[in-house]
């Protein structure tokens, strides 16, 4: 009986947020690079269950914050047998001491959180000996910390451009795939465009015009289950969602900034529904 409920729910919600990511593609100013955003499905504290059921729903890419979490999870003989075309995004705070255990995960896909130089470099090394023979480059974005909060990873938004630059020179074995933030929990839209938001399209810009890169081939991972429609107005390519499509997390003890923000969660994504972006 959990099964089938599970399953329906999950499919219900899963539909529901990809319709709502559709929608917001279409009302993207025709000005920004027409690409398709990409729903990564956040199951962060979810069995591997919830996982195969919306992979059988048709999602494909799937994002995990903690590295342990991801290994187990990608590892499980379940999801291995059930999900051969599954896509791994990390896309939490990644330690170097952890680099080679992430990097053994089973379909990899992105690494999100790139914030330094020489974590670049510790992440190509790795990959140059794990890969092997192989001449796959992994795919890499580089996480800014966009609203200069202590309590949050990333890059200072002015050491973007060097950071990348050192990538594209000289970590031939990773991709520069874009640019990620998480930016502040609970922003009022009624105040305008998310400053966080717009802090990553100029970097982006800096970083193509510096790089000489077009736009569209620089991806902007940006917006989480409160805010993603936002986001995706705004120009994101990559949408971070798990509460809405899984359900509220079960931490143990340890509170997160996303728990606590849950109060303004659903008010802040009734609000989202409605908001629409005037082209300029």
């Amino acid at each position: 009986m959990w099964k089938v409920a599970m399953s329906e729910e999950v499919g219900k919600a899963l539909q529901s947020v990809v319709e709502r990511v559709n929608q917001a593609a279409a009302r993207r100013p025709k000005t920004l690079p027409a690409v398709p955003p990409r729903l990564v499905a956040v199951s962060k504290t979810k069995p591997p269950e919830m996982v195969v059921e919306a992979y059988r729903q048709g999602q494909r890419n799937f994002g995990e914050n903690y590295v342990n979490e991801l290994v187990d999870k990608a590892s499980d003989p379940l999801i291995l047998e059930s999900c051969p075309e599954i896509k791994w995004h990390f896309i939490g705070h990644l330690q170097k001491n952890n680099v080679n255990k992430l990097l053994g995960v089973p379909n990899l896909f992105l690494v999100e959180t790139v914030d330094s130089a020489k974590l670049a470099d510790r992440v190509n090394s790795s990959w140059q000996r794990i890969r092997g023979a192989s001449t796959q480059r992994l795919k890499v974005m580089v996480q800014i910390n966009t609203s200069g909060e202590q309590s949050k990873h990333g890059l200072p938004p002015e050491e973007t451009v060097n950071t990348v630059k050192h990538i594209v020179s000289q970590c031939s074995a990773l991709h520069f795939s874009g640019l990620m933030t998480i930016g502040r929990y609970g922003y009022n839209l009624t105040l305008g465009p998310n400053p966080d938001f717009q802090m990553l399209l100029s970097r982006r810009q800096e970083v193509c015009d510096s790089l000489k890169l077009p736009l569209e081939e620089v991806e902007l991972s940006m917006g989480m289950s409160t805010d993603f429609e936002h986001a995706i107005e705004v120009g994101s390519t990559n949408v971070r969602v798990g509460s809405i499509i899984f359900g509220n997390r079960e931490y143990p003890n340890t509170p997160s900034p996303e728990k606590t923000s849950k109060v303004v969660s659903e008010e802040a994504a009734k609000k989202m529904q409605h908001l629409t972006v005037s082209e300029h």
